[in-house]
């Protein structure tokens, strides 16, 4: 769902694609909570491809001004930034609140922390297509990757401190002007949407992570 358009000429000039290509930028993670069904663990930790699969998405956005993980205290990258939800446990929407909370820039990419094959390109892109107030990838079956997108952070600030009582980050942006971006993943390469919320999703993630071809120039 998208608001009404009544913003004025200047406003939408601001707004149009590419603008926030070359501002500063904040990466908010996700990262918090125990994953049940995979034995309790800590998720983001797990390893796929030989490294957590928090740190691949902080080496996808090493590139940003600054680094944030929201969730408890984990191994982290010196010069990122580790902020806990309150109450723990609270939620996505409760955790994005927090990680809010610290940004400093007018950009910032949300993104979940077990994503084991996001790209500094996909940031990026989405970077460069942010319009509007956010832009988030939408996957080859139809559906919104919550959290992977790029935001205005006054328009995601302001929908996230309009909510109140429990809900979820899909009912927070529901008034606000989202494009969203379908990416072609190239043959023989995962999807960088791809998360593990099972162990079959564990062992997918870690089968194709051996797979993986290189990308033909």
């Amino acid at each position: 769902m998208t608001r009404p358009t009544n913003r004025t000429v200047p406003t939408q000039r601001l707004y149009r694609r590419g603008v926030h290509a070359t501002l500063p930028w904040t990466a908010v993670v996700l990262a918090g909570g125990r994953a049940a069904r995979l034995g309790g663990q800590a998720k983001p930790q797990l390893e796929v491809g030989g490294r957590s699969m928090l740190a691949a998405v902080l080496e996808a956005t090493a590139g940003a001004t600054a680094r944030v993980v929201v969730g408890p205290p984990q191994p982290v990258p010196r010069g990122v930034v580790v902020v806990r939800e309150q109450p723990p446990g609270g939620g996505p929407v409760t955790a994005l609140r927090a990680g809010l909370a610290v940004v400093r820039t007018d950009v910032v990419a949300v993104l979940a922390g077990d994503l084991p094959f996001l790209t500094a390109e996909l940031v990026d892109r989405l970077r460069a297509e942010l319009s509007g107030d956010g832009v988030l990838v939408v996957d080859d079956g139809g559906r919104d990757q919550l959290l992977l997108g790029v935001w205005r952070t006054a328009a995601l600030r302001a929908a996230v401190g309009a909510a109140s009582g429990p809900t979820s980050v899909r009912r927070v942006i529901a008034g606000l002007d989202v494009r969203r971006l379908r990416p072609q993943v190239p043959q023989g390469q995962p999807p960088p949407w791809l998360d593990c919320d099972t162990p079959a999703d564990l062992a997918r993630a870690r089968a194709a992570a051996r797979d993986i071809r290189p990308v033909q120039e």
